[in-house]
């Protein structure tokens, strides 16, 4: 084998490997993506078996320089990875690790097992991934915000089985699909959670018999916790069916979508014009404008529903523990995630050039006497019970046919004939514009509605509160009230444990504080549990000044500390995940924390339902001194 050595596992098997199978049984042509997260996943074993005493310091730095320059020299020539022969991505690696430097580079998989390692190379590899579809999805809703509030006034017909139902404003069209990708992008995000955990230690299937602190490899890696039990470890691909599930939700989402927009641009129904650049004409009809952009997105979600059906089919048979049929795995996670991302980049430049032709779909919205529900409502209004306003509306909806014209141009006799409790005051509710006016509840296609919803969708990037100038620092006794405020304050809302003022007063010391004009505006605390683990505790902000970077500057601040003491992490339990993500604290399993931690639940009035969340931040590296 040219470029390749022999295979890893053959020391058991006598005589070559038979070419059919190296074909059948080699996956470098695919999981060679998988190359920069087995170089992070290598490096972070690196670092986890130096502290079982398996590598010495020098050792490991060796290794991890080999790894950065494997790294840089594939990025420059990938040729390097595309053409070699190994048998797969790890192997691959490892041979290059020990031409660089030896035997040593045999050494890295002690304790290790390519079970273990391809889980962990593949959980992080989804996770980046699902990160990019979550901000392509971002992008695809903001296009459909950006579209909704340009042609906000468009009046659009709304349709039932394809038949013009009543009148809506085409900005709640828009608005409709910003909720499906917003459900989307949270289950792209919950899938993520349940990926975030390491199965790097699990080795074959038993565990690894070194001792390796897992916990601090799954931070070291990203990862919000280590998996609970080696076989499952090795052998779950329930993240992958998962993720394949909500991709294929959201290529679901994609296709009708697309087929909304296919049809609203066709010769028949011409209610918007799409873009050239994302249509193609006939090689055959000169006049053709063919919307196959979005025919692709719409062919494309077939494949991924597909997809998902393929990996369940996969896995149901499966014994426990790893199997060679995890190797497929990939192909169609990788292929999925593909195909999604160019389905949602496309749209952004598709929704900034589409233009509704009003005209038309403001008549189209009046067409097919789709103002008939306003008649029937008219007539409600009177005193009409709803099923005999319906049935007379539906009479004069057929007197309006056979006269070929609309509802609003019968004469007020006619309609009473029908309806007599009719009033003059018919023809101004059979209006398109009275008749969206009054879709006013939340939800509801009224313009007044349409347009707090674009509100509240950019409020966020709108409405930032400007930074507050606070000084921080550490408390002293004089703050002792304003911490006591703030404490219970939140305590009160469920967010914090309760203190006493006898209990601040004697960690006083822990204690920093924000003010602003002498006034303590913030707080938290710092609490030390071992040498290398403290808490951030008690952290509050006034109610006021939310949104200013108060919180953040407490946090920060003790985060501060803590490196200095040279405390190689800080974890919070918080129900606000979000604001600490934003300061890099990452996701872990509570279980990994001091046993002593738990005994604070003992107080807390949520103790049997909790909802916290563990997070941690690493604030000192051991390896930099």
């Amino acid at each position: 084998m040219t470029a390749s050595a022999e295979a890893i596992w053959s020391g058991r098997l006598s005589g070559e490997v038979h070419a059919l199978f190296k074909r059948f049984n080699d996956s470098l042509p695919f999981d060679r993506r998988l190359f920069e997260e087995d170089l992070d996943g290598s490096a972070a074993w690196a670092r986890a078996i130096e502290k079982a005493g398996v590598l010495t310091k020098p050792e490991r730095q060796r290794l991890e320089a080999a790894m950065e320059a494997l790294r840089e020299e594939v990025r420059r020539d990938p040729a390097l990875l595309e053409q070699a022969e190994d048998e797969d991505i790890h192997s691959f690696v490892e041979r290059e690790l020990v031409t660089r430097v030896g035997d040593l580079g045999k050494k890295l998989h002690t304790g290790r097992s390519r079970n273990d390692q391809v889980a962990t190379d593949l959980r992080l590899w989804a996770m980046k991934a699902i990160d990019d579809r979550i901000s392509e999805t971002q992008a695809a809703i903001h296009a459909l915000v950006s579209l909704a509030e340009r042609e906000r006034d468009a009046v659009f017909p709304g349709y039932t089985h394809l038949q013009r139902a009543q009148p809506i404003l085409f900005a709640h069209w828009c608005l409709a699909y910003v909720e499906m990708l917003r459900r989307d992008a949270l289950r792209l995000g919950d899938a993520r959670k349940r990926t975030s955990i390491c199965p790097l230690g699990s080795a074959a299937l038993a565990g690894t018999a070194y001792p390796i602190d897992r916990e601090s490899l799954a931070v070291d890696l990203g990862f919000s916790a280590a998996s609970a039990n080696s076989l499952d470890a090795v052998g779950d691909r329930d993240f992958v069916a998962e993720i394949l599930a909500a991709i294929a939700i959201e290529s679901m989402h994609l296709s009708r979508f697309a087929e909304d927009l296919v049809f609203y641009a066709s010769g028949e129904a011409a209610l918007i014009e799409l873009p050239d650049g994302l249509c193609s004409g006939s090689s055959i009809m000169p006049q053709k404008k063919n919307p196959d952009a979005l025919e692709l997105v719409r062919g494309k979600s077939g494949m991924q529903i597909g997809r998902l059906t393929g990996i369940l089919a996969t896995l149901k048979g499966l014994p426990m523990a790893y199997n060679k049929d995890l190797q497929e795995d990939k192909l169609p996670l990788f292929a999925a995630m593909d195909e999604l991302s160019i389905s949602l980049q496309v749209l952004p430049p598709l929704l900034e050039g589409l233009r509704v032709r009003r005209d038309r779909s403001r008549a189209a919205a009046l067409a097919d006497h789709s103002n008939a529900t306003e008649l029937a409502d008219h007539l409600v209004a009177q005193g009409v019970p709803f099923r005999e306003a319906h049935h007379q509306a539906g009479r004069l909806v057929a007197a309006a046919i056979a006269r070929s014209v609309p509802l609003e141009s019968l004469p007020i006799e006619t309609i009473r004939e029908v309806a007599p409790m009719a009033t003059p005051k018919v023809f101004v509710d059979l209006t398109v514009d009275a008749a969206l006016a009054k879709r006013g509840v939340v939800g509801g296609t009224a313009p007044d509605q349409i347009a707090a919803r674009l509100a509240r969708l950019r409020r966020p990037e709108q409405h930032r509160p400007e930074p507050i100038t606070a000084e921080v620092r550490t408390a002293t006794v004089e703050d002792l009230a304003g911490i006591k405020r703030l404490v219970d304050l939140w305590a009160d809302a469920g967010e914090n444990l309760p203190r006493s003022e006898e209990e601040i007063l004697t960690s006083i010391r822990d204690f920093a504080v924000s003010t602003v004009d002498g006034r303590v505006v913030g707080c938290g605390a710092l609490w030390l549990y071992t040498p290398s683990l403290a808490e951030i505790r008690s952290v509050g902000v006034d109610p006021d000044l939310h949104g200013g970077g108060i919180g953040s500057g407490i946090v920060e601040h003790l985060a501060a500390i803590a490196g200095k003491l040279r405390v190689e992490r800080v974890f919070v339990l918080t129900r606000a995940p979000l604001f600490f993500e934003r300061l890099g604290f990452r996701q872990v399993s509570v279980n990994g924390l001091p046993e002593k931690i738990l005994k604070d639940c003992a107080r807390c009035p949520k103790k049997h339902c909790c909802d916290e969340i563990a997070m941690v931040r690493t604030t000192f590296d051991p390896r930099s001194t």
